[in-house]
């Protein structure tokens, strides 16, 4: 009676390819800061503290006739039962009749559309000029991010790669990631669009082991890691750095000097996400900042309702968070691309 269609991530892999999720990205800030879409309240449990918990992300966009949700659990203990710790599924329905659309695997959509969060805030808050980005991280997330911004930036040439334990690490990272970047997302396109991203990829890739005098160089920064302390000092931010956010996603996380808050120009995805489980937590908290120091979602900038960079000499600071919107518009762009291909299972209700 109701068909929708499953979609495994196999599949999702196949659809998805980074400069159309960074334009479907795009498009669900802009819808939110229009008044197009909205969030639901963040729906958190602990099932055992520190041990196993999940999350709900939810949310309506009637500019696309969706709403659903995104389920992410997180059981520490499944490795030891041969099973992947973190497990996402995605719902998205029909917001004119209730009818499901489709049940798609999360985890590969919600690494796809936080990486295209990193390439939008260096894309609309980075000098344009700038050369030189730090990825502080070598996680499951640090090549999205990196991909993303290089297609988003036109003048990068040397990427820095840290992990803040382990120089070692990083440069086992920094060896083998520019063939990760064309293998698992460059070979997706064809002729010119190959060329483009193929040379997008031809930069330095350089292991750091000292994290203070490599911010002290970078012109683009970005952090995902799972810190609760800061990695990044205020002092050692020069004049005109961009800085990204993605590890902080929950109360207590924290990846870069709260005083840098003070210092710097505030963006974020969602204003409420961010004050209660973002990077900008600590410093509000801690009175650095108020609710209205935040200049704007990014929504706001990419629409043109909002001013970015105002100069070249500021410090600006994008808080991402990481909202359902993402993920739902970007599920529903699989579903066109799959019902056009014919792609996953249909399913009847």
């Amino acid at each position: 009676m109701f068909p929708f269609r499953v979609i495994n991530q196999p599949t999702t892999e196949q659809l998805l390819d980074m400069a159309s999720v960074i334009e479907v990205v795009e498009q669900a800030y802009q819808m939110k800061s229009s008044q197009q879409a909205t969030l639901f309240p963040l729906i958190f449990h602990e099932f055992a503290a520190g041990k196993a918990d999940m999350d709900i992300k939810s949310g309506h966009l009637p500019g696309a006739d969706i709403f659903g949700l995104k389920l992410v659990s997180w059981f520490g203990e499944n490795e030891q039962k041969g099973l992947p710790q973190l497990i996402g599924t995605v719902m998205v329905l029909d917001s004119r009749t209730g009818v499901p659309l489709g049940l798609l695997s999360g985890e590969h959509i919600t690494c796809m559309r936080t990486g295209a969060a990193g390439g939008i805030g260096a894309k609309y808050l980075a000098r344009p000029e700038a050369e030189s980005l730090l990825m502080i991280g070598t996680g499951h997330q640090a090549p999205f991010q990196i991909i993303a911004t290089l297609m988003a930036m036109d003048n990068i040439k040397r990427v820095y790669i840290s992990h803040p334990r382990s120089y070692e690490k990083a440069q086992k990272f920094a060896a083998t990631i520019k063939d990760r970047l064309l293998t698992a997302f460059v070979a997706k396109y064809e002729g010119e669009d190959y060329e483009r991203y193929a040379r997008k990829c031809e930069v330095e890739f350089i292991a750091v082991e000292s994290l203070e005098k490599t911010v002290g160089e970078a012109d683009v920064i970005i952090t995902a890691t799972p810190s609760r302390t800061p990695l990044i000092q205020s002092e050692w931010v020069k004049p005109g750095t961009h800085i990204t956010c993605i590890g902080a996603d929950m109360a207590g996380k924290q990846e870069i000097d709260e005083r840098l808050f003070a210092m710097g120009r505030v963006f974020v995805d969602d204003i409420g996400q961010a004050v209660s489980v973002g990077e900008t937590e600590i410093p509000l908290k801690k009175g650095l900042i108020s609710q209205a120091d935040i200049v704007a979602e990014i929504g706001s900038v990419i629409l043109g309702q909002a001013a970015g960079r105002r100069s070249a000499e500021e410090i600006t600071i994008f808080d991402s968070t990481g909202i359902a919107l993402q993920d739902l518009l970007t599920a529903h762009h699989i579903l066109q691309k799959a019902q056009a291909s014919g792609a996953g299972a249909v399913v009847d209700l």
